[in-house]
C-alpha cells in the first residue's frame, strides 16, 4: 500500500514569517497539532503544538513577538507520496515520531501522513511506530 493511499492531502500551512500566535491560533481553530512551514511553496521545517508550549508558553515569551522561524525544526522528517507505506513507517520509527510530511521529488508539500492514517493501512506498523514515539517522551 502506498502513502498516497492513505494520506491526509488538505494540508494547512504556515511561513516563517508568520509569529507564533498566529500559529496557535492556526492551529487551535483547525483542531490540529502541527504546521508545515512554506516558503515559496517548498517545506522549509515544521512546528508543533509541542513546540509552542515548549519555546513559548513555557518561556513566558510574547508570541506576537517570535517569527516561527525562530522555533520551528528545519531538518524535517518526510517521505513521498509514492512510497510503501512499510518505508514510511521506518522513517517515523527511526526519527521517534507521529507524522511525516509527504512532499514531491521538487520538495513541495503534497499531504501529511500521521500513525492515525498508517493504523488504518497496518494495526501491526503503527503499534511499531507508536512504541519507538513514545519511547522518546
Amino acid at each position: 500500500m502506498r502513502v498516497f493511499e492513505l494520506m491526509s492531502k488538505q494540508v494547512e500551512s504556515i511561513t516563517p514569517q508568520h509569529n507564533t500566535r498566529q500559529a496557535s491560533k492556526k492551529m487551535r481553530d483547525m483542531n490540529i497539532g502541527s504546521l508545515p512551514v512554506l516558503n515559496d511553496e517548498k517545506l522549509v521545517g515544521i512546528v508543533t503544538d509541542r513546540d509552542l508550549v515548549c519555546f513559548v508558553v513555557a518561556n513566558g515569551s510574547d508570541p506576537s513577538s517570535i517569527p516561527i522561524s525562530n522555533i520551528m525544526k528545519r531538518d524535517v522528517a518526510t517521505c513521498y507520496e509514492d512510497d510503501d507505506i512499510a518505508d514510511a513507517a521506518k522513517v517515523m520509527q527511526q526519527h521517534h515520531i507521529r507524522r511525516l510530511a509527504v512532499v514531491d521529488h521538487d520538495n513541495r508539500i503534497t499531504g501529511l501522513f500521521s500513525i492515525d492514517d498508517l493504523a488504518r493501512g497496518s494495526h501491526k506498523l503503527a503499534g511499531i511506530v507508536l512504541e519507538a514515539a513514545e519511547a522518546i517522551h
